[in-house]
């Protein structure tokens, strides 16, 4: 989660438009995080549609545009001369960032235990990207579209190998865990494995954004165009496919079977199949291969993380064309104020959450969420215009922390 300089309208609007996109898109994200976390519930009914689009998804979408930040970033930069004191002083302001971020995550799983927090996550995330980014773009994209199916593969295949056949995975880092060595451990296993948005389920996201933001250049109408359609057909294959082998090629009978006969607890469940994976998250049930098919919120399958990522693409191509012009931007204005500073609306909602609204899931809710926190982030970026403290207030304290006031 980024911040971004506040959007231009005049010369250079190609480029101000294109970041003013992908901060709208994450300011979705976040919207779909609110969601998510404070929403009525997703129900497929009515307006329950909405959180329903949302679930799953969010998580996914903040991922993928870490990712393509990522690769917007090196775009712009410059190669410069390695500075002295060999790689440790190169990757200071990287392991500061990702210092921080594990931190804020710990903070916040302890200050609400049961709290999904993805920060640590994130912060594995960056440190895990470092090294792809110095590859060539046919390298990388080639290698984003692998590990889309390899990571679910090892998070199936590697469960039964540490106890995680059938459930118990969907914990997230916590304080506690740092104690002993055994905790690190389980933490690290968390990390990479068994944890609520582990790397070998999410990483994939990450690559595929990398790849799209080096083949994309959303400078060119033309570019986001492309995007918007690949990423509408990768959604399509995804999902479409799912759906095919769930209802009409006998896969969803196949899992009510093996729930019947791996997971009883989940076999008097309204919907067994969503049960057993409400306890995977982030993971896939190592009970049968037909779970690699599926495409249901969490699952974090091929196929899952194919249609997220589809959708996620659709977005970034869609919202950058739709703000290459004037009025486009100021349509998109409070949605992109709320994403450049996603990382302290973020923190902000937890803090929330675990204390004066615990327990809040309502419409209602969610409205007021939404509107204050546009308001709340437009309000910041135009009371502190042309300082750096226009990102956000924690985006400004991570990045004098990793990279000095002069960064």
């Amino acid at each position: 989660m980024r911040g971004a300089t506040r959007p231009r309208t005049g010369a250079g609007g190609a480029g101000a438009g294109r970041l003013t996109g992908v901060d709208a898109v994450r300011g979705l994200a976040v919207l779909g995080m609110f969601a998510v976390h404070v929403g009525p519930g997703a129900q497929p009914d009515g307006a329950g549609y909405l959180v329903v689009a949302a679930d799953g998804r969010a998580p996914a979408l903040f991922t993928l545009l870490a990712g393509f930040s990522l690769a917007l970033a090196g775009r712009g930069s410059r190669p410069s001369p390695a500075p002295a004191g060999g790689p440790l002083r190169r990757h200071r302001p990287l392991l500061i960032r990702c210092a921080v971020l594990a931190a804020l995550g710990l903070l916040l799983a302890a200050l609400w235990p049961g709290f999904l927090v993805i920060l640590t996550f994130f912060a594995v995330y960056f440190l895990a990207a470092e090294p792809f980014t110095r590859l060539s773009t046919p390298v990388l994209t080639a290698v984003a579209g692998a590990s889309v199916v390899a990571g679910p593969v090892l998070s199936f295949a590697l469960g039964p190998v540490f106890g995680y056949g059938q459930s118990g995975r969907g914990a997230v880092p916590e304080p506690a865990g740092l104690t002993s060595w055994e905790g690190l451990g389980r933490t690290l296993c968390e990390l990479l494995l068994t944890g609520a948005y582990p790397l070998a389920t999410y990483f994939p996201y990450v690559l595929v954004g990398l790849a799209a933001g080096r083949l994309c250049d959303l400078r060119e109408r033309r570019s986001a165009l492309r995007l918007a359609g690949w990423g509408a057909a990768a959604a399509a294959a995804g999902y479409g496919t799912a759906w095919l082998i769930a209802h009409l090629l006998g896969g969803r009978d196949r899992l009510l079977a093996v729930i019947a006969a791996r997971h009883p607890e989940a076999a008097g469940a309204a919907d067994p199949v969503r049960a057993v994976l409400d306890g995977q998250f982030g993971a896939i049930p190592s009970t049968s291969w037909d779970w690699l098919l599926v495409a249901d919120p969490y699952s974090q399958t091929p196929l899952e993380t194919l249609g997220n990522a589809g959708v996620g693409c659709a977005l970034i191509g869609l919202f950058v064309l739709a703000a290459q012009n004037r009025a486009g931007v100021r349509l998109l204005a409070p949605l992109a104020a709320l994403g450049a500073m996603a990382l302290s609306a973020y923190v902000g909602h937890a803090l929330v959450l675990a204390g004066p609204a615990h327990g809040a899931a309502s419409w209602t809710a969610l409205g007021v969420f939404a509107a204050v926190s546009m308001a709340a982030a437009w309000g910041w970026q135009h009371a502190w215009a042309g300082s750096p403290l226009r990102r956000g207030p924690l985006e400004h304290v991570l990045r004098v922390a990793s990279q000095g006031r002069a960064g």
